[in-house]
C-alpha cells in the first residue's frame, strides 16, 4: 500500500512533464497508476473475503504514537476499486476531452493523479489521525480541481466554497478525533474497534463533531448547497470527486466507525433524520433543473443522503444494502456524468431545453446513458434495483423511514426519466442535435461503468458473499443480495416506487408553474453567502475598532499584557527566590553591560540607521555571550543571523525617513524605556523560574550520546537540528518558505519568475582594455560605485561560497552546518548585490528563488522519505560506508542531505528578500524617476 502512495506521489509528480511531451495522451499513461491500485485489491481478494485484512505498518512520529498505519477490510477494499477502477477510467477519458492547447491541462492531470493517491490513502489510513492528514489532502485537492478555471469566477467561487465547507467540517472531525483517541486511549482505529469503547457524555461530542466533517464531506444537509456549485469544474471532475470518490469520503467514514458507534446517542437520530431530509430535497431540486449536469448533481445529493440513511441506520441487513448501493452509486452515477460531458463536448450544450434527436445520431451513447439511468432508477436487472430492494428489506422495521425512502425514490425514477428524455428524447420545433463522431476512448469509459452495474445485477449472489463480511460487523443479516427474493414486500415497494415516478414524471408539465413555486424560501446556496457575508463584514468591524495601523500600539500592548499578567504572578507567588550566580567570568559582565547600554540607547535614537546598528550591536553582544559560554555553534549562527538582519535592515531603511519623527517624543521614549525594561525582567524572571522548576532529569542529557550512536556526528547542535528534532526543522524551513512568498507577494508587481534584468552593456571604444571587476557594475551610476568595493568583492566572493560550503558538509561533526553555511552564502549574494547592484544580483544568482526554495523543500522532504524506506522511520539517519578504504573507511550520513535542504532554503530565502527588497524596489525607484522624466519605460524599468 505504501507502494502504491509513493508511486501515485511519482506520477502526479512527472504528470506535467508527460502532458508537456504527450499532450492529453500522457492521461493513456498515467491512468496505469490508479488502474494499479484497483488490480492490487483485486488480487488481495481472498484476503478479505472471510473478513480478513491486510495490513501494514511503518513508523512515522513516534512521540506522538502516529504511524504509517494501513489497513485494507472489506469496505476498503470496495472503496479501492471504486477510486482505483473509476479513476482510472476517467483518465483515459480526459485524453480525449481535453485538447492539446487546453490552459492548464498539465496543473489538472497532476493534481487528478494526486487526489486519487490522497483518496487511495484516506480508505485505507487505519489511524484516525492519518486518515485526516489523507482527508485534508483531498479538500486541496478538489480545491483546485474545481477551481481549474480561473478565469472564471463562478469556477474560483465554487472552489472556495466547497474549500471552506469541507474544511471546517474537517476540523470539526479532527477535534472529534482527538477527543475519541484520548477517550478510548489509541487512535488506530482497528484497536477501538477491538476494545469495549467507553460511553458518556465525551463520545457523544465525538460522535457529533465526527459525523459534522462526515456529513459536511458527502453534502449532506445543512452542508449540501456547496456539491451543485461545484459542477462548475470540468466534468470529469464531476464524474470522478462528485460520483465516485471524494463525496463518498464522508459515507465511507460512517460506515467505518458504524460498527462500533452506531450504539451511541445521537448516531442513528442525526444520520436518520438529515439523510431523509436530504434524499426528498435533493430528488426535488433535481426534478426542477433544466441543465444535465446540473440534475445530476442535485441527484447525487439526494443518493448520497440515501447513503447516509442506510448505511448509518446500524444494523446488519442495512449495513449490506448499503455497501451494494455504494458500488451501484458509483457505477452509475460516475457513466452519467460521462455521458453529459460527451454531450457538452460534442454538441455544445446541457441544457435540456436546448437539446433533441442526440439519441438518434448518437444510439450507442443513448443506450449507455439510459442504462445507467436505469440503475439510478431501479430497474430491474440492474445493480441499482437489486441494491434498492436491499434497502426496502432491511428497514421494514422502522415504517417511517422506510416511507421517506419510498417517497425519495418516487423522485429519483421521475428525474430519471427525466434525464433519459431531456438528453436523448426528440422535442418538436427543436433543431436536431448532431454529437458527430464520439472516439472511442469517451465512449468506452461510461459504456463499461454502465455495462459494469448490468453485469452485476444477476451476479448479485457473488457479490454478497464478497460484501458480507462487512455487514457481519454489525451481527448476523437476515437478508442477502440477489436478483429475485420472490414477491416479496420489497419488491413491491420497488414496482410502486418505479410507477409512482413516472407518473410524477408525466404530470410534471401540467404542474410545472406550481412546482417551480414550492420550494424553500432561502436555499443553501443563499445561506452560505449570507454567512460569509456576515462574517467579513463582522471582520472589518472589529479590524475596525482594533486595527488603527499603528504598528508601535500594537506591540505596546501585547508587551503590557507580557508585564501584567505574567509580571503580577512573578511578585504575588515570589517563586524565583533562588541562589543566583551573577556571572561566571568578569568578561560576561562586560558584554552584558554592553548590551544593555546599546539598547537603552537604541530606544532614544532618533535616526532609523543608528537604532538598527544599536540593535545590531545588541545581537552581537548575544553571540558573544554564547562564545563565553562555550557555545561556539551558536555564537557562529547568531553572528551570521545578526549580520544578514542588518543587510535587510538597510535595504527596507531606503524606502523610510532618515528620523523616526519630525515631532517631540520625548515622553513616549521614556514610556518604551519603561516597558522594555518591564519585559526585560519579566523574562529573566521567567527564565529563573523555569529553570529552578525542573524536577525531572531533562531529555538533552542524552542528546550527546544519541548524536554519536544515532545520528552519527560530534556536533550535537546540528544533529538535533537534521536529527533528533528534524521534525521541528521542517516545520522551521516550511515557515521559512512561506515568509519567503509573502516577502515577495508584498513587493513584486509581477511574477517574481519572470525575466531576468537586462543589463545594458557599457558601450567602449576598442582600445579600451580596462579591467571589469563586476559585470554589473558598470550599470550604476558613478555616485553609486566603489571601485574598492568592487575589487574586494571579486576577490573574496567566490571564497566566502567555498566556505558555505565547507561549513555546510563540516557541521555534522564541527561548528557549522546547513543554516550557517546558507547563511555565508546569502551574505557573499548580498555582497555582489551591494557592489554591482541588480543587474550583478543577476548574474551571480541566475536561477529564480522560488526554485531554489523549492529545491530545498524537495531535498529535505526526499531524504525524510529515504529514511523511511531504509529504517522504516521517517528523517531517521543512516550511515552509508563508502567505497574508499584507502582514505581510512570515510562514510556518508543520510542526514546531510537534509541539510543540505536547509542551505539551500535559507539561500532562497534571503535571495528572494535581495530580488524583492533590493533588486525589485530598484526597479521601481529607476522606473518612478524615469516617468518624471516623460521617458517610457518598459516592465524592466527600461525606457521604451
Amino acid at each position: 500500500m505504501l507502494v502504491l502512495l509513493l508511486l501515485h506521489l511519482l506520477a502526479a509528480l512527472v504528470a506535467p512533464l508527460l502532458v508537456r511531451w504527450w499532450g492529453p495522451r500522457a492521461c493513456y499513461c498515467l491512468a496505469a497508476v490508479p488502474a494499479a491500485a484497483a488490480g492490487w485489491a483485486v488480487a488481495r481478494t481472498p484476503a478479505v473475503r472471510d473478513g480478513g485484512a491486510v495490513v501494514e505498518t511503518y513508523g512515522w512520529v513516534g512521540q506522538l504514537q502516529l504511524a504509517v498505519a494501513l489497513r485494507m477490510t472489506t469496505l476498503s477494499w470496495l472503496m479501492v476499486l471504486l477510486v482505483g477502477g473509476v479513476g482510472a477510467l476517467v483518465l483515459i477519458y480526459c485524453g480525449r476531452y481535453f485538447d492539446r492547447d487546453a490552459v492548464g491541462l498539465a496543473r489538472f492531470v497532476a493534481v487528478l493523479v494526486a487526489f486519487a493517491g490522497a483518496m487511495f490513502g484516506l480508505v485505507v489510513s487505519d489511524d484516525l489521525l492519518l486518515l485526516y492528514v489523507f482527508w485534508e489532502l483531498t479538500t486541496v485537492f478538489s480545491y483546485l480541481l474545481i477551481g481549474h478555471s480561473t478565469e472564471r469566477r463562478s469556477s474560483r467561487w465554487a472552489a472556495a466554497q466547497a474549500l471552506t465547507v469541507t474544511t471546517l467540517g474537517g476540523l470539526a472531525m479532527l477535534v472529534g478525533f482527538l477527543i475519541l483517541g484520548a477517550h478510548a486511549g489509541s487512535y488506530r482505529w482497528s484497536a477501538i474497534a477491538g476494545a469495549p469503547l467507553p460511553g458518556g457524555a465525551t463520545l457523544v461530542v465525538a460522535v457529533l463533531l465526527i459525523l459534522t466533517g462526515a456529513l459536511a464531506k458527502s453534502a449532506i444537509v445543512p452542508f449540501n448547497a456547496w456539491l451543485p456549485v461545484a459542477m462548475a469544474a470540468p466534468t470529469p471532475v464531476s464524474a470522478y470527486l462528485h460520483a465516485a470518490a471524494m463525496v463518498k469520503a464522508g459515507v465511507y467514514l460512517i460506515g467505518l466507525l458504524g460498527p462500533v458507534l452506531a450504539g451511541a446517542g445521537p448516531w442513528r437520530p442525526v444520520l436518520l433524520t438529515l439523510g431523509l431530509v436530504t434524499m426528498l430535497a435533493g430528488g426535488w431540486a433535481a426534478l426542477r433543473q433544466d441543465d444535465l449536469k446540473l440534475l445530476l448533481a442535485y441527484g447525487t445529493v439526494s443518493q448520497l443522503g440515501l447513503l447516509a440513511v442506510v448505511i448509518g441506520a446500524g444494523t446488519a441487513d442495512a449495513a449490506l444494502a448499503g455497501v451494494a448501493m455504494l458500488l451501484a452509486h458509483a457505477l452509475f452515477k460516475a457513466a452519467l456524468f460521462l455521458v453529459v460531458g460527451i454531450i457538452d463536448h460534442d454538441v455544445g450544450t446541457r441544457d435540456l431545453r436546448k437539446l433533441s434527436g442526440v439519441g438518434r445520431h448518437a444510439p450507442l451513447l443513448a443506450g449507455i446513458g439510459t442504462l445507467a439511468a436505469a440503475s439510478m432508477a431501479g430497474v430491474p436487472p440492474l445493480l441499482g434495483f437489486v441494491a434498492k430492494e436491499a434497502v426496502f428489506a432491511a428497514l421494514t422495521d422502522r415504517p417511517l423511514v422506510l416511507a421517506g425512502l419510498v417517497a425519495g425514490t418516487v423522485l429519483t425514477v421521475a428525474y430519471s426519466i427525466r434525464f433519459v428524455w431531456g438528453a436523448f428524447g426528440v422535442r418538436p420545433g427543436v433543431p436536431h442535435a448532431d454529437a458527430g463522431h464520439l472516439a472511442a476512448p469517451l465512449l468506452v469509459p461510461p459504456a463499461l461503468l454502465a455495462v459494469g452495474g448490468l453485469v452485476a445485477g444477476p451476479a448479485a449472489v457473488g457479490l454478497d458473499g464478497l460484501l458480507r463480511p462487512y455487514a457481519e460487523l454489525f451481527g448476523a443479516p437476515h437478508e442477502k443480495l440477489a436478483l429475485w427474493h420472490g414477491l416479496t414486500p420489497a419488491l413491491g415497494l420497488s414496482a410502486l416506487a418505479l410507477a409512482g415516478g413516472y407518473l410524477l414524471h408525466r404530470v410534471r408539465g401540467p404542474l410545472a408553474p406550481a412546482l417551480a413555486r414550492f420550494r424553500s424560501p432561502v436555499s443553501g446556496n443563499q445561506g452560505y453567502e449570507w454567512l460569509t457575508h456576515r462574517f467579513d463584514r463582522v471582520a472589518i468591524e472589529v479590524t475596525g475598532a482594533t486595527q488603527r495601523g499603528a504598528l508601535p500600539q500594537y506591540l505596546g500592548v501585547i508587551l503590557l499584557a507580557l508585564v501584567l499578567v505574567p509580571g503580577w504572578a512573578l511578585l504575588t507567588v515570589a517563586p524565583w527566590r533562588a541562589p543566583i550566580a551573577a556571572w561566571d567570568t568578569p568578561l560576561q559582565l562586560v558584554v552584558g553591560v554592553v548590551i544593555v547600554v546599546a539598547a537603552l540607547l537604541a530606544v532614544g535614537a532618533r535616526r532609523r540607521l543608528t537604532a538598527m546598528l544599536l540593535v545590531g550591536v545588541t545581537g552581537y553582544g548575544t553571540a558573544m555571550m554564547f562564545v563565553l559560554y562555550g557555545a561556539p555553534d551558536l555564537a557562529l549562527t547568531q553572528f551570521l543571523v545578526e549580520t544578514a538582519t542588518i543587510a535587510v535592515f538597510v535595504l527596507v531603511l531606503r524606502r523610510l525617513p532618515e528620523r523616526f519623527s519630525a515631532r517631540p517624543l520625548r515622553r513616549s521614549r521614556w514610556v518604551r524605556r519603561v516597558i522594555g525594561v518591564g519585559v526585560g525582567a519579566v523574562l529573566a524572571g521567567l527564565a529563573v523560574v523555569a529553570g529552578a522548576a525542573r524536577t525531572a532529569e531533562p531529555i538533552s542529557t542524552a542528546f550527546p550520546g544519541l548524536a554519536v550512536a544515532q545520528g552519527y556526528g560530534r556536533n550535537v547542535v546540528n544533529v538535533i537540528l537534521v536529527d533528533i528534532r528534524a521534525w521541528d526543522t521542517m516545520g522551521e524551513l516550511a515557515v521559512l518558505v512561506v515568509t519567503a512568498t509573502g516577502v515577495a507577494s508584498l513587493i513584486f508587481e509581477r511574477s517574481r519568475t519572470g525575466p531576468r534584468p537586462r543589463r545594458a552593456e557599457p558601450v567602449r571604444p576598442r582600445t579600451d582594455h580596462r579591467t571589469v571587476w563586476l559585470r554589473g557594475g558598470s550599470t550604476l551610476h558613478e555616485r553609486r560605485r566603489s571601485i574598492v568595493f568592487e575589487v574586494i568583492t571579486r576577490l573574496i566572493f567566490h571564497t566566502v561560497v567555498l566556505f558555505s560550503l565547507f561549513l555546510l558538509f563540516s557541521g555534522h561533526n564541527a561548528p557549522g552546518g546547513g543554516f550557517a553555511g546558507g547563511l555565508v552564502a546569502s551574505l557573499a549574494l548580498a555582497l555582489r548585490y551591494l557592489a554591482g547592484g541588480r543587474y550583478e544580483l543577476a548574474e551571480a544568482a541566475p536561477i529564480g528563488a522560488g526554485t531554489v526554495l523549492g529545491a530545498g523543500l524537495a531535498v529535505s522532504v526526499g531524504s525524510g522519505v529515504v529514511g523511511l524506506l531504509t529504517t522504516g522511520s521517517v528523517l531517521q539517519s543512516t550511515k552509508v560506508g563508502l567505497p574508499l578504504g584507502w582514505l581510512g573507511g570515510p562514510y556518508l550520513v543520510t542526514s546531510v542531505f537534509f541539510d543540505i535542504g536547509v542551505y539551500l532554503i535559507v539561500v532562497g530565502l534571503v535571495l528572494d528578500i535581495l530580488r524583492s527588497l533590493g533588486a525589485e524596489v530598484d526597479r521601481h525607484v529607476e522606473a518612478t524617476g524615469k516617468a518624471e522624466r516623460g521617458l517610457v519605460v518598459d516592465r524592466e524599468g527600461e525606457p521604451t
